[in-house]
């Protein structure tokens, strides 16, 4: 929707987002057909369709089990090497955090060693 809107052209790097994802298949399905983790992976295609540079991810896992859970870290992994951009990721998971190259601990608003 954002690149319709945006009058850009839509076929070839939505049909790239689809495959690098996994989506293949599931591009004319209403958001409420589809799984937890596919959400998430369509938001994470809505995140990066504008090409950012940094892309800010607010708790990606938080609502999905562990297994998917792991996947979409694993796709957050991937868009850090292959697409080569700046992730920075919210998590009260420690499992989750340990995906990071680098963590800060925040609390109470101050960042603790």
């Amino acid at each position: 929707m954002p690149l319709l809107l945006s009058g850009r052209e839509i076929g070839g790097k939505v049909g790239t987002f689809v495959d690098w994802l996994g989506l293949r298949g599931k591009e004319h399905t209403h958001p409420y057909e589809l799984s937890g983790g596919e959400q998430q992976r369509v938001a994470i295609a809505r995140a990066l369709i504008h090409d950012p540079d940094i892309v800010l991810a607010d708790e990606p896992t938080g609502s999905l089990d562990s297994e998917t859970g792991g996947m979409i870290m694993d796709i957050v992994r991937k868009i850090t090497k292959e697409a080569r951009k700046t992730v920075i990721l919210v998590t009260h998971e420690p499992h989750i955090a340990a995906y990071a190259e680098r963590t800060l601990r925040i609390r109470d608003g101050m960042i603790i060693p």
